[in-house]
């Protein structure tokens, strides 16, 4: 089991890594994206989490919904500024939270979504995206919960939603790479 853990991590960082190094690898290579994405395997060890799935203080939740029509009518700057914006604020929410708890099950999960959250960040904001840039903001009045089993069920959300969505509309760009 630990011998299959380390082959997945190890999978994963060289994936990541393609992806670091190029940005727009992300974009073209589906499985990089889905290794990156680590929610099942989040809310698979959630289950092993007894009492830990409620945290002591409330999490603020990703703007996680997707207005098809408004969507389509922002720039790829905007789009990126939405997801950016809406990470940076589940990331920090997650530092707080750590900063504030004991050290455990749903902690030991936390800073692992802490660190796929900066993964996802540092591949965004590394994207080369044409037009004028744009200051990342909310799409929405951000809500809080303390499940952490709504926390990963949001920020799933998030990924498979906005982002994959975001990152299909740049697909055309594979070709010219």
């Amino acid at each position: 089991m630990a011998l299959s853990r380390l082959l997945l991590l190890f999978m994963v960082a060289s994936e990541l890594r393609d992806a670091e190094t190029k940005p727009i690898e992300f974009v073209c290579n589906k499985g990089a994206r889905q290794a990156i994405n680590i929610v099942a395997e989040l809310e698979s060890a959630l289950s092993e989490c007894y009492g830990s799935t409620t945290l002591s203080t409330p999490v603020q939740l990703p703007c996680n919904e997707l207005h098809v029509a408004s969507w389509e009518n922002k720039s790829d700057q905007e789009k990126r500024g939405d997801i950016v914006a809406s990470l940076k604020l589940l990331v920090e929410s997650v530092k707080v939270f750590k900063a504030q708890s004991q050290p455990g099950c749903a902690a030991s999960l936390l800073q692992r979504l802490e660190n796929n959250i900066n993964n996802y960040l540092l591949i965004l904001t590394h994207l080369q995206l044409s037009g004028p840039a744009v200051s990342p903001g909310l799409s929405c009045v951000p809500r809080s919960t303390q499940s952490l089993s709504t926390v990963l069920l949001n920020y799933n959300q998030l990924i498979s939603g906005k982002l994959e969505r975001f990152v299909i509309n740049l697909e055309d760009r594979c070709n010219s790479n």
